[in-house]
């Protein structure tokens, strides 16, 4: 498997098939004598923009930490062992409903969508 091919932007889903986002970065855990181990993938804009570089990463956080909180400005990990299949779209086993990872959906819809005549 080549991690950055096989994985990277592909689209994650829960156990019901709910899409949740695209892979936008992998953690790995570097190990002395052995080869690194994929331990978690980030979703979400502030993994995309540090892909960017350091600059658009910095600012990304912070204006999510300025929008919605400190503890909202660091971008959602899923452990690598909660993989369940890895095919079209990379499925997880885990409840999106029982996750923050669609937060931020919700509060578009509530603070933004939801004001727009006819939506």
């Amino acid at each position: 498997m080549q991690l950055l091919r096989d994985i990277l932007d592909k689209q994650v889903v829960d156990r019901e098939q709910v899409k949740i986002g695209r892979v936008d970065g992998l953690v790995a855990e570097l190990r002395q004598g052995k080869p690194p181990r994929v331990v978690a993938v980030e979703l979400g804009s502030i993994t995309l923009a540090r892909r960017l570089g350091q600059r658009p990463g910095r600012w990304t956080a912070r204006l999510t930490a300025r929008l919605r909180g400190n503890r909202k400005a660091r971008p959602h990990r899923i452990a690598w062992n909660k993989v369940r299949d890895i095919g079209v779209d990379i499925e997880f086993d885990l409840d999106v409903r029982r996750t923050k990872i669609l937060a931020w959906q919700d509060w578009l819809r509530d603070h933004v969508v939801g004001w727009i005549p006819g939506a």
